[in-house]
């Protein structure tokens, strides 16, 4: 039984990089639209006035978001592209150097000088230039990220995290708009920390009690700058 052990390992590495996406756009969404509501709430704004921050918020915070993670994503894609499109052309160019090229790189992961050959020249039979994609750029050119997948589902994260303090701070009574959106923020803080760090392997506790005490610190310092700003304006 031992022997087999290690054949249903689940590592949690792939996920990185939607669940970095994920996690950000969602904490911001909670973070900053909890935290504009409460300050704009301390200064003694109306129903109405919050309803349209609410609003505005959402739509900026995720178009913005969107914008973001389009041009991040994008311009890595180019560079890989590019990367990808120069390797193709050495390939071409010089199919030796590059087989040299990659049993070099073998070599240096530990393997002997007359294993790696053998093992660059049976990948590179297959598909030499996915063996130098993977093993010398480190992509893989059919699973590249996507630009507008990736703004998409950072708007969509963003606009879930905000929508809780926004239908928080419009629906309750007026006694209960401050009190009631930093409970439920900082719930919800606490989950998407502890959702996160599952997924990822790390420590559900502490990312949980980390995002409680960031969200916690940055809200009440907009609930203070509202009130002082409330009373002078």
């Amino acid at each position: 039984m031992s022997d087999h052990g290690h054949v249903g390992e689940q590592h949690r590495s792939h996920r990185s990089g939607w669940l970095r996406a994920g996690v950000l756009g969602a904490n911001d969404g909670l973070l900053s639209t909890a935290s504009l509501l409460i300050g704009v709430a301390a200064g003694n704004a109306s129903r109405s006035v919050l309803v349209l921050t609410a609003v505005a918020a959402l739509v900026a915070g995720a178009l913005s978001m969107a914008a973001g993670e389009y041009s991040s994503v994008a311009s890595q894609r180019d560079a890989e592209l590019a990367d990808l499109q120069m390797e193709r052309r050495s390939l071409a160019a010089d199919p030796n150097e590059e087989l040299l090229e990659l049993a070099e790189l073998y070599c240096q992961k530990g393997l002997t000088q007359a294993l790696s050959m053998e093992v660059a020249q049976q990948l590179s039979a297959i598909d030499a230039f996915a063996a130098h994609s993977r093993d010398e750029l480190g992509l893989n050119p059919d699973a590249l990220t996507s630009p507008i997948q990736a703004s998409l589902s950072s708007a969509l994260s963003f606009s879930l995290g905000a929508a809780v303090p926004a239908l928080t701070m419009g629906l309750a009574s007026s006694a209960l708009r401050i009190p009631g959106t930093v409970v439920l923020t900082l719930l919800a803080l606490g989950v998407l920390g502890g959702i996160g760090a599952r997924l990822g392997g790390a420590s559900v506790t502490r990312a949980a009690v980390r995002l409680v005490l960031l969200g916690g610190g940055s809200m009440a310092v907009t609930t203070l700058v509202g009130r002082v700003l409330g009373t002078s304006v």
